[in-house]
């Protein structure tokens, strides 16, 4: 109960978060279209937003989680918030010098994104110069995501869910601003690239508002920030790593998109609509679902509660895929299709968005056994599941885009994604770490049989947007009915939902964690690593 009411927070935060990156997207196409600074600009901020995405959809927890608990088994509260606070302040100083080495090496970082800028020396100049604007994020959203987790692993959701939505904010207020004026397309990608870096070090500031109380911790000396560094990184960058793949496989297919003109920007717009559904997914299985696996008190436990996160995952993607497929074009047109983007804009877009579409429940589901693959202690393999769809998206996606464009671009990310998720899965089931019991098995065919008909949905989509936005309650309104029907879900899996009128539910989650965390410490002990 406390797992599905906490996912449905996070997930309606991350879900705002989506909307208004929305709007932000929106504006964008209208005053920049698909042109070169629309190109440079997105480019430019593909990492970061991908950093972004990583951090806010759990990525940081996936490392952060277990170390803490394990501090806490250790020595209790006070050993625990010591260590938070040694690692970030030791973050802090790494980041700051991260953030330098890119504003120095702006032009390779852009290169490594997007080398096919290489055929456009104008578009790779400004690329650059926003890339320098955007490098001071990584401070910000690092720091704020470290806050983020530490509140995560005391229970305290709420907080670290809804401080993303600032950038955002910040954005599409920027982007209003310019809204009209005369201000040519490099100077507004300039301005909308500085607006995003400083929403960073805004989404810190509510973040550490929320976490006063935490760093009133006992100052740790300098060889504590360093061990405590250390572990996080040790730990941290690997998950984040693994958490993330789905994020980079499509700054892997920036890489490809970039010989494309405008390619960059149409898979940037097709990612924006993808995202939605898929941001609900990871970010209730980043924040939520990690801390309820560690806090298991045993294997069936936490097997359970990966089954019940594999469903829920399969209930909201698997709608979403069909509609996005049914409605690519209607969608891209309503959304996008106004100011200087144009009809053959909005076709490459619901090309690229057609393709993705068919990845998004392998996304969901590699969102979701990836937390179980970390927990459990295979960062490496998750790692090598991870590199795994990222090879397969540039190898597919420069053959499918070459044979069919932007759609082939699309499929080569979902083909990339359909490997990473089927590797965890054969991995998690391989050491039992993972067995899918009746209720997934009938749940999952269930919820395929409710989702299928929405496929259908371009048969009724009449023009204009009112029609469209009709079309879609009215597929959800059917989804639902028969998922209800069919026995996808039921009325007691609602009643689960409502609030309960006793204390929050993830209060008793610290204490959980400790026991978690007394596990793991004599696990290490006792591993021939430890000795």
């Amino acid at each position: 109960m406390s797992l599905a009411r906490a996912s449905l927070e996070v997930g309606a935060a991350a879900g705002g978060s989506r909307v208004l990156g929305f709007a932000r997207d929106l504006l964008i196409a209208r005053a920049l279209g698909a042109g070169p600074a629309a190109d440079a600009l997105l480019a430019a901020l593909r990492l970061p937003s991908a950093l972004r995405r990583i951090l806010t959809e759990g990525g940081f927890e996936a490392g952060f989680v277990p170390l803490y608990a394990a501090a806490r088994a250790e020595g209790g509260d006070a050993a625990a918030r010591r260590f938070a606070r040694a690692g970030l302040a030791g973050l802090a100083l790494a980041l700051a010098g991260m953030s330098a080495l890119v504003m120095l090496g702006a032009g390779a970082v852009v290169l490594a994104v997007a080398s096919g800028f290489m055929e456009a020396p104008g578009t790779l100049h400004l690329a650059t110069a926003l890339t320098r604007l955007a490098a001071p994020v990584i401070l910000g959203l690092g720091l704020a995501a470290c806050l983020g987790a530490w509140l995560n692993a005391e229970g305290r959701v709420r907080p670290a869910a809804l401080a993303p939505l600032a950038v955002n904010v910040l954005l599409v207020l920027t982007l209003l601003g310019l809204t009209g004026s005369d201000t040519p397309p490099d100077d507004q990608a300039r301005a909308i690239a500085l607006a995003f870096s400083v929403g960073g070090f805004v989404q810190l500031a509510l973040v550490g508002i929320a976490a006063r109380d935490l760093l009133r911790a006992a100052r740790p000396s300098w060889s504590e920030q360093g061990r405590a560094l250390a572990l996080l990184v040790r730990r941290g960058v690997p998950a984040m790593l693994a958490s993330g793949a789905a994020q980079l496989m499509l700054v892997a297919a920036t890489q490809v998109a970039s010989f494309t003109p405008s390619g960059v920007a149409l898979l940037s717009y097709a990612d924006r609509v993808f995202q939605l559904p898929l941001g609900l997914v990871a970010a209730g299985a980043g924040a939520v679902l990690l801390p309820a696996l560690v806090g298991a008190s045993d294997h069936r436990a936490a097997r359970d509660a990966l089954n019940r996160a594999v469903e829920g995952a399969l209930l909201l993607s698997l709608p979403a895929a069909a509609g996005l497929a049914a409605l690519s074009l209607p969608i891209t047109r309503f959304l996008f299709e106004r100011g200087a983007f144009t009809a053959q804009d909005s076709a490459g877009t619901a090309a690229a968005l057609l393709g993705l579409s068919l990845g998004l429940p392998f996304a969901a589901l590699g969102k979701v056994l990836a937390p179980a693959a970390l927990e459990r202690g295979t960062v490496g393999f998750a790692v090598t599941a991870g590199g795994i769809g990222i090879a397969v998206t540039l190898a597919a996606g420069a053959v499918l885009g070459d044979a069919f464009g932007l759609l082939g671009l699309g499929l080569g990310v979902s083909a990339g994604l359909t490997a990473h998720a089927a590797t965890l899965a054969g991995a998690l089931l391989a050491s039992g770490r993972w067995r899918p019991d009746r209720r997934l098995v009938g749940r999952g065919i269930r919820i395929a049989g409710a989702a299928l008909p929405l496929l259908l949905l371009h048969r009724v989509a009449p023009e204009g947007g009112a029609a469209l936005i009709g079309t879609v309650i009215l597929g959800a309104l059917a989804y639902a009915g028969l998922a209800l029907i069919v026995g996808a879900v039921t009325r007691d899996d609602l009643a689960r939902l409502r609030p309960a009128a006793s204390a929050p539910d993830l209060a008793p989650l610290p204490s959980a964690l400790a026991s978690r965390g007394r596990a793991f410490m004599k696990a290490r002990r006792c591993s021939p690593r430890s000795s």
